[in-house]
């Protein structure tokens, strides 16, 4: 039998085979998984590029799968340990220049100063400058993450560059990112989120406290209850359904404000520019507009007793409701509804007023 040019060598083909399939496959499909877990009742994690995504998880310790991807995912190290007190995950990116090629990664960037610890931000300051791109030249490697904490916990979770998700989870939450989109649903505990720019959408939260703090993009929310709930936006629109807090602060640079079935006892919007829309549907005991241009609707429960004091620079006020007026000029009104209990205080820059009656 005649022999076949790969006969001496049995395994060549198939050798070859192999590495000319690894060298076509997408770098994104080279992964390497680990899994680690933090003891404590409070616990950190930090990486710099990639998706994290939080669940309720069971047990006493916080386990945390990671999942090492790109072309030199090899290169990233896995570390735990105290950092300033607390237990925390790191994930150490040898290079200053990443290259994130998952996840809506194109067209995202960001630059931040990295500690040798693999942390960032807080008090203490110093480390290397870190460049994370979604194309060019640069260590080509991102971890995807699953955090799984017990119910009662505490955790905080940095990202530089990609999404970070929160679902279905009983814990105290901080969530910080610098360039991702926030997705939070079905969550129970206080809630604390800072992004430097992306979308931040809250889906039945319940929170004691509730911050969102967005530097670019918008916040869109439903299904919400608070205590004390706070919105702070550089640029973007706040669009919210059902949202029900004690005492809420919305202050938005550019971009407007949106709340229909809305309840707090206390209400203070701030909007640079963009208009202003609420609907309240419980009376409030004080409620504070101040639009530098653009509309204010206001819509208040009909049985609603209020004290108003409604100025506008340019703009004309029109009301649903009698009111016993004190003072009446082209742009301020000054005036009672009912019992004068709540009071109403709306002024803008540029912009009509109108106060509708809405549902009891």
């Amino acid at each position: 039998m005649p022999m076949s040019r790969f006969s001496r060598y049995p395994n060549a083909r198939a050798v070859s085979m192999a590495a000319l399939v690894g060298a076509l496959l997408p770098s994104c499909l080279t992964a390497q998984s680990d899994r680690r877990t933090l003891a404590g009742d409070s616990v950190a994690l930090f990486n710099v590029a990639g998706s994290v995504r939080i669940e309720r998880g069971s047990g006493r310790d916080v386990t945390v799968d990671i999942t090492r991807r790109g072309r030199d995912a090899d290169r990233l190290r896995i570390e735990t340990g105290t950092v300033r007190g607390i237990p925390t995950l790191r994930i150490i990116y040898p290079g200053e220049d990443i290259v994130y090629r998952g996840g809506a990664s194109r067209g995202r960037w960001s630059q931040t100063e990295i500690r040798d610890d693999g942390t960032w931000g807080g008090r203490w300051s110093g480390g290397r400058r870190v460049k994370v791109k979604s194309s060019g030249d640069g260590l080509e490697a991102w971890a995807d993450i699953r955090v799984m904490v017990p119910t009662g916990h505490a955790l905080e979770a940095h990202l530089l560059v990609g999404d970070m998700t929160a679902i279905n989870v009983d814990a105290n939450l901080v969530l910080d990112v610098s360039a991702a989109a926030v997705m939070v649903d079905r969550t129970d505990g206080s809630l604390s989120v800072d992004a430097g720019s992306g979308g931040v959408t809250l889906r039945d939260v319940r929170s004691t406290r509730l911050t969102v703090d967005n530097g670019s993009g918008g916040v869109n929310m439903r299904d919400v209850r608070g205590d004390r709930c706070t919105f702070d936006l550089g640029s973007g629109a706040v669009d919210g359904t059902n949202v029900s807090c004690q005492s809420m602060t919305v202050d938005v640079g550019s971009g407007g404000v949106r709340l229909t079935e809305a309840s707090a006892r206390t209400v203070k919007v701030d909007a640079g520019s963009g208009g202003v829309s609420l609907d309240l549907r419980t009376a409030p005991s004080s409620v504070e507009v101040d639009a530098g241009s653009g509309p204010v609707t206001l819509s208040l429960p009909s049985s609603i007793g209020a004290t108003l004091d409604i100025d506008t620079g340019s703009g004309g006020i029109s009301t649903d409701f009698p009111i016993r007026t004190d003072r009446v000029e082209r742009n301020r009104l000054r005036g009672t509804i009912g019992n004068g209990n709540a009071q109403i205080r709306v002024e803008t820059g540029s912009g009509a007023v109108r106060i509708r009656r809405g549902a009891n």
